[in-house]
């Protein structure tokens, strides 16, 4: 860090630190719920999910990891795992060739529906529990304009 550069003030670092706290401890939680509850990790579902809302519950593997911002070796590793399970399995993309598709088998669509009302519930009490309109509206406000910069920054790097 050069030395002109200024530090977070007071109120900054400590809204940074919530933030961590939260981005942290929110998986973290949501992965024991599941934990409990299913047979399923929180990177499971998170890949349940994407394929079950994808067209044909498939997607390539490449826009599966770029949408899900995690990197290709470590979806494909999750993917190995899913597939000994029966979640997922992979093929050739018809389309060139040299792709992968990854597709929803039936056990991983029998998983994501009995996992998600145990989910939703969860984070329904946690994220919005207490919060009315007014603060949902905010909050969507906020996170998009940090979405937005965020993406804006990952384009430069």
């Amino acid at each position: 860090m050069a030395e002109d550069t200024p530090w977070l003030d007071d109120h900054q670092q400590r809204v940074w630190r919530l933030w961590l706290d939260v981005t942290n401890g929110l998986p973290a939680l949501l992965n024991k719920q599941l934990a409990r509850d299913t047979d399923l990790s929180l990177q499971d579902f998170e890949v349940l999910v994407s394929l079950s809302e994808a067209p044909d519950q498939s997607m390539r593997v490449v826009a599966m990891a770029d949408a899900m911002h995690w990197e290709r070796s470590r979806l494909s590793h999750q993917l190995t795992r899913m597939e000994k399970r029966g979640l997922v399995r992979r093929e050739s993309c018809c389309t060139d060739g040299r792709g992968q598709l990854v597709r929803l088998s039936d056990a991983g669509w029998d998983a994501v529906v009995a996992a998600a009302p145990g989910h939703a519930d969860t984070v329904r009490r946690v994220i919005f529990g207490g919060l009315n309109m007014d603060h949902l509206d905010e909050l969507e406000k906020i996170l998009n304009h940090i979405r937005e910069t965020m993406n804006e920054e990952r384009q430069e790097l």
